[in-house]
């Protein structure tokens, strides 16, 4: 997640490869749905679920559009209040040091405190209490090093606070007079850092190439982090997804040769300025050459016990996961849909060997099955392909989960617009996922050499807005290969633009977006669309303002405007109280750019914030 209308308005040019792709899915899917029909730039959402769209009303928002702006703090609707629920380095524990402002707390505070730039999020019940566990992607290291002149790290103390400032943070928080708060010095509280011990499970566990001098075996990693997009089990844990790993490898000897295998995830000579290992040798490929196969991992946490040790699950492949959506297929088996967010990647899918079954075991389900790519073909047709060594000529499926990109290459699955967040809708066999741009879109190929044509489900050249795309699984079974695709929204500027990239029609110049990142799905069966993009407000981004959470209505095509966030942010995770009166939100990275003193205003540093949504009648809003 890092960076990251009317027809009269956007009309239909007859002579573009975009036009003749969506003409190609009129025909057919005009057959499929007995003339219900996909016109250029002329969404009819629900195309692939006609029955869902008959029985909702006409409007299912409960709110009035809000504005985009440039403001430096949270817009929300009229009838609606915002707080700040917690700050990044806020303590967790009563013993920890608050955070200082000059300078920006050490390794020791940080370890005690909420990491940096809260990204994916959910919420869990222990009884009466409410735990939630939050990613902490990445750090501004301009803001956490703020009291260095070079704004990086410069002592073996600054790398021990970025490491800490890393990971997942998980806290009990409660709710008081109306606010929300982090319940400090809680049984539950848990910092999960870089630095902690993780088991390495499912099939890539003791491989050759995860084992290093301090860990022989191959079976126990130190840490997590760049953890990105997030997911929940049937039985009640976190999935926490490890997004891009690669910046934290650097070699000390420049005559080191990195590996194919390795340059394919990014791996270079310098990192992009976290300086881990200049205190940490496993961060130095020429000393350790194996630690960048031991990240890129899916990550299970029992949120509930903060004595149980995380388990990283290799079987859901190895890539910079955005997030994991996790449903169940007709005969109960785990079935996880993951995004590889990087330009030119892939989707994938997860399908466990045995079905799940509530109050048995689970703590297998993910470490056997069969890792899938998606292929989506231009008729609006696709297929999940499988993974395996007959099938990508990889010698096992340890190795397959160690390279999948190599994996998915090899079965010539289709290469998207970096795909990000998944979402399954709740009540219908339905999936949607962003792809949130991709500049290099019919320019050049992705990193392993793969084309990236224009066409299928990524229309446009020189992709700068993205698309949300969606797919129904054949007989409403996730479990099944094939299924049916079309868009739900290609996000645009139909304000300047009055081709392709003015986006579908259901994009008008009222609820006008780029780049969308994060997807969630509430219990009505709402779309809450989340972007990381640019938000300069001029050029091809007029008018759009800062970044912005978005309502999608499935039924209806309707999308529109709930929430913008603070200057330089993206919105990033979501959320929900139990009594679904609350909506969490994170906001990474305010001021990335200097221009933000969110949440506190004056001459306070910005913070990576979660900030609590509430209706002022105190009604149900998710």
């Amino acid at each position: 997640m890092m960076t990251s209308s009317e027809e009269t308005t956007c009309p239909e040019r007859s002579d573009s490869d975009f036009a003749r792709l969506i003409k190609r899915n009129v025909s057919r899917r005009s057959i499929l749905e007995h003339g219900i029909g996909l016109g250029a730039f002329t969404l009819v959402a629900g195309t692939l679920t006609p029955r869902l769209a008959a029985a909702e009303p006409a409007d299912r928002f409960g709110f009035a559009a809000v504005k985009a702006n440039r403001l430096d703090t949270i817009t929300v609707p009229t009838g609606y209040n915002w707080h700040v629920v917690a700050r990044w380095a806020d303590p967790l524990w009563s013993d920890a040091a608050p955070f200082d402002p000059i300078s920006r707390g050490t390794g020791a505070s940080q370890e005690r405190a909420l990491g940096d730039n809260c990204d994916g999020m959910m919420l869990f019940q222990n009884g009466a209490k409410n735990i939630l566990a939050v990613n902490n992607e990445f750090v501004n290291r301009a803001h956490l090093y703020a009291n260095r002149w070079s704004k990086l790290p410069e002592n073996a103390d600054d790398v021990r606070k970025g490491k800490a400032a890393h990971g997942i943070s998980i806290f009990e928080i409660e709710t008081k007079l109306d606010r929300w708060k982090v319940v400090q010095d809680s049984p539950h509280n848990r910092r999960i850092t870089a630095d902690t011990a993780i088991d390495i499970r499912g099939p890539a566990r003791g491989h050759s190439l995860l084992r290093t001098a301090t860990d022989p075996d191959g079976v126990t990693a130190l840490g997590t982090f760049n953890n990105c997009g997030c997911g929940r089990t049937p039985w009640g844990t976190y999935l926490t997804c490890e997004e891009n790993f690669n910046g934290y490898f650097s070699a000390s000897d420049t005559d080191t040769v990195i590996p194919p295998e390795l340059a394919r995830y990014g791996i270079k000579h310098r990192d992009w300025g976290y300086a881990w290992a200049s205190a940490d040798n496993r961060f130095d490929i020429a000393k350790t050459p194996n630690e960048p196969y031991r990240f890129g991992y899916v990550v299970e946490i029992d949120p509930l016990d903060p004595t149980s040790t995380p388990q990283k699950r290799t079987a859901l492949g190895r890539m910079k996961h955005e997030n994991a959506e996790v449903v169940l297929s007709a005969d109960r088996r785990v079935v996880v849909y993951m995004g590889d967010d990087e330009r030119g990647e892939y989707l994938y899918k997860f399908v466990s060997e045995a079905p799940y079954t509530e109050g048995s075991a689970t703590n297998t389900l993910l470490d056997r099955g069969t890792l899938y790519a998606g292929k989506f073909n231009d008729d609006g047709r696709g297929e999940w392909l499988a993974l395996t060594p007959e099938t990508t000529g990889l010698s096992s499926s340890a190795d397959i989960c160690i390279h999948t990109r190599l994996a998915a290459s090899a079965v010539k699955a289709t290469t998207m617009d970096r795909p990000e967040w998944v979402a399954a809708h709740p009540n219908g066999a339905e999936v949607y996922v962003c792809l949130t741009n991709n500049k290099f879109r019919g320019r050049k190929p992705n990193r392993g050499g793969d084309p990236t044509p224009v066409g299928g489900p990524n229309p446009r050249a020189r992709n700068i807005y993205g698309q949300i795309v969606r797919w129904r699984p054949d007989d409403g079974d996730h479990g099944v290969a094939g299924f049916s695709w079309d868009f739900f929204a290609l996000a645009g500027n139909p304000m300047i633009h009055d081709d392709d990239r003015a986006g579908t029609k259901n994009v008008t110049p009222e609820n006008m977006f780029n780049s969308p990142d994060g997807l969630s799905f509430d219990t009505q069966g709402r779309l809450w669309i989340r972007t990381d993009g640019k938000n300069t407000n001029s050029g091809d981004f007029e008018g759009q303002g800062n970044n912005q959470m978005l309502v999608g209505d499935p039924a209806s095509g309707e999308i529109r405007r709930f929430m913008v966030g603070p200057r330089e942010c993206e919105v990033s995770g979501l959320t929900w109280s139990t009594d679904k009166k609350t909506l969490f939100v994170g906001i990474q990275h305010p001021g990335a750019k200097g221009g933000s003193h969110f949440p506190d205003g004056g001459d306070a540093p910005p913070r990576s914030s979660i900030v609590a949504i509430a209706r002022d009648d105190g009604e149900v809003i998710g």
